[in-house]
């Protein structure tokens, strides 16, 4: 540990608190975590949880050789500024990080301290990384889901909702700088399918209501949604206001068919969180982020609201009933 860098920061605001540094044998690794969520989100713990219990699994112990330093930064981005800026200051021995935004700003404010992401989209086209086999810099980390899903996307709401002839794509662009990205495998896929894409860029949860209001009018409608840290951080929210449009929707993670929405698909973001785990582990140990390549997803999960399903009106074909991780009755 960087003892000496350490001790020239505890008289900042931004310096380990100092009892627990006090406290700490020495030989303690320090790991900053940058959220791009609420800690009150139970989802997110879920996440946090997996990471840390495969910490100790690979014998990291809070407390004995290992201290986590977190910052929740919820959606607001002046937040997630001063969260990266604080941990940076902080000098710790890794960050994990959690979103684009905040690996960007993560990026901008360090080359030097060693970074994971834990779930990114398109991490060589945002330019984190030079490529997935060989990111280069000072970080590494996990893919979240590739563009090519939007296509499976479709197809699960043309099974479920075979008059579907329009379906808007939500996304916030502030936390979702890869839209273009996965609107171009949207449009692709629409027109394969007859169906006409609809772009929704919203800045906030109340423009996401009138969206979802206005679309609402148009028949034989469905939405689905872009993953980001936006998205994930109004789980309750979106589902509300689209279930109360009767709206049939995909999303991308459980928690939303949790909450009521029509069905998700996606991968497990707590699988990733315990593979970054073992990416710290490796780090910590020695080895350079610049050469351990960017993972991709392995297990993945479909959720199907059957409750919604029958209250729009739709029924789930028997085929997908039974492929699904999860039937919510």
């Amino acid at each position: 540990m960087r003892r000496r860098d350490f001790i020239t920061l505890l008289g900042s605001a931004t310096a380990w608190p100092l009892t627990a540094h006090a406290q700490q044998p020495v030989g303690v690794r320090h790991i900053g975590l940058l959220m791009a969520q609420s800690e009150s989100n139970p989802e997110v713990q879920r996440w946090v949880a997996a990471f840390r219990e495969a910490m100790t699994r690979l014998g990291w112990t809070e407390g004995r050789n290992v201290h986590f330093e977190f910052r929740w930064a919820g959606t607001d981005p002046e937040r997630m500024r001063q969260g990266a800026q604080e941990l940076v200051g902080l000098q710790p021995d890794l960050i994990l990080t959690s979103s684009s935004p905040t690996t960007a700003l993560l990026l901008k404010a360090t080359s030097t301290i060693l970074i994971v992401f834990a779930n990114i989209i398109d991490p060589v086209g945002q330019g984190f990384v030079a490529t997935l086999s060989r990111p280069g810099g000072n970080v590494t980390g996990l893919v979240n889901l590739e563009g090519s899903m939007a296509g499976k996307w479709m197809n699960l709401l043309k099974q479920v909702m075979p008059s579907i002839t329009r379906v808007v794509i939500p996304f916030e662009p502030a936390s979702t700088p890869y839209a273009n990205y996965y609107l171009n495998y949207f449009r692709s896929a629409g027109q394969s399918l007859g169906i006409t894409i609809i772009d929704g860029p919203v800045a906030d949860i109340a423009a996401f209501e009138t969206l979802a209001t206005a679309q609402a009018r148009e028949p034989n409608t469905g939405f689905a949604l872009m993953p980001s840290a936006f998205m994930s951080g109004h789980t309750p929210e979106i589902t509300a206001l689209l279930s109360r449009n009767a709206l049939a929707a995909i999303y991308t993670t459980r928690d939303f068919a949790a909450a009521g929405g029509l069905m998700a698909y996606g991968n497990d973001i707590a699988d990733n969180y315990r593979q970054a785990a073992t990416l710290v582990d490796r780090i910590l140990k020695g080895e350079k982020p610049s050469e351990l390549p960017v993972q991709i997803p392995v297990k993945f999960e479909l959720d199907i609201n059957l409750k919604t399903a029958r209250a729009l009106g739709l029924t789930v074909p028997q085929v997908l009933l039974a492929t699904a991780d999860e039937v919510i009755e």
